[in-house]
């Protein structure tokens, strides 16, 4: 099933068919997860699958030709599509979430970014390891150069960006906030880099989050923005405050590992597996109901607050704009979601015994998958402080 193309008329339903469709695919997609593990990739079926029903284009406004759903919407269908497979939905996050990074760039940049179509994907990495050199040759741009690591999707997208320090005469060049060099982040068409093959990691192995390079090479300042401190060029609800959003949506993601790994446990007590030693059949162990029933009660805390907390997000980006305060309760709901949803994974591994160490079962793959999500640095236990 796939939606066609969507009119301004027709979107007010966009989010809910969508989730539908993502919920029918999972069974599917759920299927091909050994298969996107060994090539350490999503496959270009998929994406093309993703693009086909409007996913890359669901928190694009109308007026680029998108579906421009409600933002808590989306938390839903990445946590429908993570439970499929953890990878797909990480690296399908990074794709989705595009017009929120490519707002930052100026409204002439952005227009020619979509003047195409728009299903648009970029990857690209937040740290800044490149250097982009200030030039000056009646053209204002940088000379960049550098390295970059854990570029999710992409082999994929069809931007890239990497984020930098800027220099002038070799020299870190004062940022905004006092003591911090400027940043910049420099976009360039995918063709443009060299990707290195780095990613063989214990999880999230289908994310492709190779290293991505690029060498001497002049951007033009038009095609360059601030990530941490830039304003969007349009005062519009999607663009209100794109690193919460991504932030949500990593709790989105976790929060999808952990119901895939509740399922899966639920698959494994229904085959009437019996644990060796054991008296009863794993589904009649009381520890087996006890574990199954403290998870549950976890992530419907965990997916309940994640749910409210986007929904005080989209509230005040449609109302006066997102309140300094909000940060601080996103990153500390996301980093609360992902330490639950790691506990449930670790319960229902443990849960799972000798069946779940083997590499045909799916709760080993959850559990390696939500430990390297953990690692991400947004998600530090300084969070908490």
């Amino acid at each position: 099933m796939t939606i066609g193309a969507t009119t301004p008329a027709d979107t007010a339903g966009a989010g809910d068919r969508l989730l539908a469709t993502v919920r029918e695919s999972a069974p599917a997609i759920a299927r091909r997860s050994p298969e996107i593990e060994e090539a350490r990739r999503l496959p270009p079926d998929l994406v093309e699958q993703l693009a086909s029903i409007g996913f890359f284009r669901m928190l694009l406004p109308r007026r680029w030709g998108g579906l421009e759903i409600d933002f808590p919407k989306s938390v839903e269908i990445l946590a429908e599509l993570s439970a499929a497979d953890g990878s797909v939905g990480w690296t399908s996050m990074i794709g989705c979430e595009t017009p929120q990074l490519f707002a930052l760039l100026p409204a002439a940049t952005f227009e020619a970014i979509y003047a195409s179509g728009p299903d648009v994907i970029v990857g690209g990495a937040f740290a800044p390891r490149g250097v982009a050199e200030a030039i000056d040759d009646g053209k204002r741009g940088f000379r960049v150069s550098g390295r970059w690591s854990f570029a999710s999707g992409c082999q994929h997208a069809r931007w890239l960006f990497g984020n930098c320090v800027v220099t002038t005469g070799g020299q870190p060049a004062p940022g905004p906030a006092p003591g911090a060099p400027m940043l910049r982040c420099a976009v360039l068409p995918a063709s443009a880099w060299t990707i290195h093959d780095t990613w063989r990691t214990a999880g999230l192995r289908g994310t492709g989050s190779h290293d991505i390079e690029i060498r001497d090479v002049v951007v033009a300042e038009e095609w360059t923005f601030d990530l941490f401190l830039g304003d969007p060029f349009a005062r519009l609800p999607l663009f209100g405050a794109p690193l919460l959003q991504f932030s949500t949506h990593i709790g989105a993601v976790a929060l999808g590992i952990a119901e895939g790994a509740l399922r899966d446990l639920i698959a494994l007590g229904q085959t009437n597996k019996q644990r060796l030693y054991a008296k009863n059949a794993l589904a009649d162990s009381p520890l087996f109901q006890y574990r199954l029933g403290h998870a549950e009660a976890d992530l419907d805390a965990a997916r309940a607050l994640l749910l409210a907390r986007a929904g005080e997000l989209w509230s005040q980006a449609r109302a006066s704009g997102v309140e300094p305060s909000m940060r601080n309760k996103v990153l500390q709901t996301t980093a609360w979601v992902a330490e639950t949803a790691t506990r449930v994974v670790d319960a229902c591994y443990t849960a799972g015994g000798g069946a779940a160490l083997y590499s045909d079962s799916p709760l080993q793959r959850r559990l390696r998958d939500i430990h390297a999500l953990t690692q991400h640095a947004s998600l530090q236990e300084s969070v908490f402080a």
